[in-house]
């Protein structure tokens, strides 16, 4: 294989996304825990989340599956086949296995051979880190084409007895495909983290001797999060737009991780944003992670509100503490 040319800009040039078959409503989801003896409803969940329905894989769907339904889209948007594609970067949290990396797995389903293809573990920033790296690789010209993934299957690290975190989460994939432009795409990036702050959304478990060591469930300080999400976010997306000489007037769309309605709405209010600027899924979604802002922006481009030209502003925050945002003319 020769080596690609470097490019001065990368921009998007298809988006997919995917979400299993199986709708869990609030309702729904307030009868499981139920005959569990825990008590929630649907006014509970709504009021405090925005969140109204998620979608969970089968216990044979793994996250390499929905991740491929996606790209299979992200491509087909794109016009070009599999075979071009000579970079694949997937986020996720909730891998196939251990090892290899899911996108390998994801590389082989795709039938193709030969590329770069690797994870990226940054929880729900995990797509904006991922596409930050792309973006990097193609302007050096180590890639032409990337497919960029955040797929999930949240569903399987969740703890149905307990409400607080069981309620928010849901499965799903989004991809895009990232390739080298002459004219500017991605405007501006920037990728943060902050270790001290680990504890406050982790799954601890881990695998030794053939066990799980520690608790192999989905933990959370809900309060912390919300500090801490609201502020980095208006933080991050003020410095993006200072790179890339453009203030909040210049937004067209503000497509943020799916978490929190009111992390969300707090976060477009804090960049004087009106709410109609504001890409919302998660009332459908629930959280689906490093999936979740690929999801968005492929249910908003083909809902045909998210045009070519558009000034688009991604947001992420999550485990780890991890942050970052992108901002991209699509």
């Amino acid at each position: 294989m020769t080596s690609p040319l470097p490019a001065s800009y990368s921009r998007i040039s298809g988006t997919g996304s995917f979400l299993p078959p199986q709708r869990v409503t609030n309702a729904d989801l307030a009868a499981q825990l139920g005959a569990k003896g825990v008590e929630t409803s649907d006014d509970w969940i709504v009021a405090r989340t925005g969140i109204r329905a998620r979608h969970f894989a089968a216990p044979d769907m793994p996250c390499s599956d929905l991740a491929v339904e996606a790209s299979r889209q992200a491509l087909a948007s794109a016009g070009i086949d599999a075979s071009q594609i000579d970079l694949i970067i997937l986020a996720t949290s909730t891998p196939d296995m251990v090892f290899p990396s899911t996108a390998c797995i994801v590389q082989r389903k795709l039938g193709i051979q030969g590329c770069a293809a690797f994870d990226v573990q940054a929880v729900c920033s995990g797509f904006v880190y991922a596409l930050t790296v792309a973006d990097s690789m193609i302007r050096t010209g180590a890639a032409r084409k990337a497919l960029v993934i955040g797929a999930e299957v949240f569903s399987r690290i969740l703890d149905f007895t307990d409400r607080t975190t069981c309620v928010l989460f849901g499965d799903g994939a989004g991809a895009v495909v990232l390739e080298a432009s002459d004219t500017p795409g991605l405007l501006a990036t920037e990728l943060h983290a902050d270790g001290r702050y680990a504890e406050i959304l982790c799954t601890p478990g881990a695998m030794s001797g053939g066990q799980v060591m520690g608790l192999p469930f989905l933990k959370m300080d809900g309060q912390a999060v919300f500090k801490l999400a609201v502020g980095v976010l208006e933080d991050v997306a003020r410095s993006v737009l200072d790179k890339a000489g453009r203030t909040e007037a210049d937004i067209d769309w503000l497509i943020p991780h799916q978490a929190n309605i009111r992390i969300m709405h707090g976060t477009a209010k804090k960049l004087k944003l009106s709410l109609d600027k504001l890409v919302v899924t998660v009332d459908e979604h629930g959280n689906t992670s490093a999936a979740s802002i690929p999801l968005a922006l492929d249910v908003a481009v083909r809902a045909g509100s998210v045009k070519r030209g558009d000034t688009v502003m991604l947001e992420g925050v999550g485990g780890g503490f991890t942050w970052g945002a992108v901002l991209l003319d699509f």
